[in-house]
């Protein structure tokens, strides 16, 4: 069995129909849709390749919305030389795709913007984050609704609406009577394939060519158009040098020795990861109370699949056996608890802690005044020894909540009465 098949299976994703690849209903879809009614400039970034203008174009289906793509460098030349008269040829309302290349726009939708006062009149995307985000707030402050997509969600990929995660029973109860269950190797294979939206829906039936020519075509033109005086082999052992480090606090010296570069130029790299939507970081938890406290972030990977495919591991079988493994298995379920909050149009609150003698959790999640302390274990039978650490907390002024160790338990469960056992697969 193919991977594309592998994942049809375990999804239960239909084949195409003549011809047309399943539409994967996204999440974000019904966030977009509110705030077109309310905001004049909604914004869509995330990295390439992701669904972004996939999902427009969906939405766009029956509508008099116009489209313009900057990848097209005859109407990238107008976008900067001569904004307002590329706003003539394309009207409101519009989708502008890869608006990172033609900053000079923004000021000529502001001036639109203010004098007609339409919701919904320009949708962009966007996959170079902070440099958009720096255009957007010097001119578009107010105006302007930033919303970000990443690869596709759990939820997603087995036809469920997502809410934000949270340690409470009753959601969590509701939850697993619409996601698929799934076995460790199942789970593996999840992790392993990835979650770009060409492999789930089998456009591309091999993950490991898709991740090779995802490198070599998008991220390499990217980090080319941030930096031109990259390296391209460099860039390959730096990133690679990162995503062995996935799950791990942030280490620049250990990655700028592994990749040959110097420590400096690491950091710059870390920032075109991040800028690029490839990358983010949970920064530990802090409080007043709480004291010998470390300030290192921890990284970690939108999707999987990419830190799959960059760590060299042959197949599923040969990563969930692996010394990665672990790791892997953290970096899959935080991205999904990510991806949950960004797909609901909320800002997540995840920290992690870690202090000067060596005790940590995984996940603090922060919401409606309380904690709720998570740890990730690659384990089918999970202890109180696990959920000790979560007293820590209790030192701090903000209340801890219920506590949650996500596992490979097939079942939804309890460790007792303030602690669950939650499945990876229900993430």
């Amino acid at each position: 069995m193919n991977i594309s098949a592998k994942i049809k299976s375990q999804y239960k994703i239909a084949d195409k129909t003549e011809g047309v690849m399943k539409y994967i209903v996204r999440d974000l879809e019904k966030i977009v849709c509110q705030v077109t009614k309310e905001y004049p400039v909604v914004l869509i970034t995330g990295p390439r390749q992701v669904g972004k203008t996939t999902m427009l174009k969906k939405l766009m289906e029956g509508t008099d919305r116009g489209y313009v793509s900057l990848d097209d460098l005859n109407e990238r030349n107008i976008a900067k030389t001569d904004p307002e008269l590329f706003l003539q040829l394309h009207k409101p309302p519009v989708l502008i795709d890869e608006v990172q290349y033609a900053p000079e726009l923004f000021t000529y939708i502001k001036i639109h913007v203010d004098k007609n006062h339409n919701p919904g009149d320009f949708w962009l995307t966007g996959s170079q984050i902070f440099k958009l985000m720096r255009g957007v707030q010097e001119s578009l402050a107010g105006r302007v609704a930033v919303l970000s997509l990443n690869s596709l969600s759990q939820a997603e990929i087995t036809g469920t609406m997502s809410s934000p995660f949270k340690v409470d029973f009753e959601q969590l109860a509701t939850q697993r009577k619409d996601r698929l269950p799934a076995d460790t190797k199942e789970i593996f294979e999840r992790i392993y394939n990835g979650a770009m939206p060409a492999i789930v829906s089998g456009a591309i039936g091999n993950s490991q060519i898709f991740y090779g020519s995802y490198l070599s075509t998008y991220i390499e033109r990217d980090v080319r158009e941030l930096s031109d005086s990259i390296d391209s082999l460099k860039f390959l052992r730096f990133i690679t040098a990162v995503a062995a480090r996935c799950s791990q606090m942030l280490n620049v010296a250990e990655i700028a020795r592994d990749a040959d570069i110097n420590q400096v130029q690491a950091k710059n790299w870390l920032g075109i990861l991040e800028t690029l939507g490839i990358i983010f970081y949970l920064h530990p938890y802090s409080n007043n109370l709480l004291k010998r406290l470390v300030k290192t972030p921890k990284l970690y990977f939108y999707d999987s699949g990419l830190v799959s495919y960059l760590t060299k591991w042959s197949s599923a079988e040969t990563l969930e056996s692996g010394a990665m493994n672990g790791a892997v298995l953290e970096n899959f379920v935080v991205s999904e608890i990510m991806k949950s909050y960004i797909n609901s149009g909320n800002q997540p609150y995840l920290y992690y802690y870690r202090d000067k003698d060596a005790k940590e959790i995984d996940i603090v999640l922060e919401h409606d005044g309380v904690l709720n302390p998570i740890e990730i274990k690659k384990t089918a039978n999970p202890g109180t020894e696990l959920t000790k650490v979560f007293e820590i907390l209790d030192k701090s002024s903000t209340p801890r909540s219920k506590g949650a160790v996500i596992c490979m338990k097939p079942e939804l469960g309890a460790i007792d009465r303030d602690n669950y056992i939650v499945p990876v697969w229900m993430v």
